[in-house]
């Protein structure tokens, strides 16, 4: 592990290569799991303030599942998620371009409607964060749907902290970042 002030840093992440490679996968990280997308609690509010502007983006069933269930439902461990539209399938907030997922809030997003780009655990993703009282650990969460991305990011020989360093920065900010990447090149 390497530690960065309340962080603690798995080594896999560090080591092992990551890059969505979507044309393989079509986002099925959205569709599949045993529930949505985790969520901290500061985000709760969040989605409930900005459902109203990203529901435009939404499909029908998307929709009336977050009419249903509400804009974040608690899952089988008490921890707060997106609401999935069935069972173990597909979040409620997916849509679909060129057959590829794509996310309504991100959609949103980018089309200038909220000032949010996603949860942080999805932008974050294959990253995951357990929390702890005093500190962070980031952990690579490894699942048989993303062996596409694990084959392009070695092929590109890209590590998984260096293709998710947007998302990193925004958790994180920009010094942890560095402070990261001045550690990694003392390994």
């Amino acid at each position: 592990m390497i530690e960065i002030g309340a962080v603690l840093v798995h080594e896999e992440l560090i080591k092992e290569n990551f890059v969505c490679n979507l044309n393989k996968c079509k986002g099925a990280c959205c569709l599949e799991g045993d529930s949505g997308a985790p969520l901290d609690a500061a985000e709760l509010d969040i989605l409930n303030e900005i459902y109203p502007k990203v529901k435009p983006f939404m499909t029908d069933k998307g929709i009336a599942t977050i009419e249903k269930n509400g804009t974040y439902v608690t899952d089988f461990e008490g921890d707060y998620t997106t609401p999935c539209v069935d069972v173990n399938k597909e979040c409620a907030y997916v849509i679909w371009e060129n057959g590829i997922t794509k996310c309504a809030i991100e959609k949103a997003y980018e089309n200038g409607a909220i000032n949010w780009q996603k949860p942080i655990s999805c932008h974050l993703y294959p990253i995951r964060i357990t929390k702890y009282p005093e500190f962070d650990v980031l952990n690579y969460d490894r699942w048989s749907i993303c062996s596409p991305a694990c084959s392009f990011g070695n092929e590109l020989k890209v590590h998984v902290y260096q293709f998710l360093k947007g998302p990193l920065i925004r958790k994180y900010g920009e010094e942890w970042y560095q402070e990261l990447e001045e550690q990694v090149s003392d390994i």
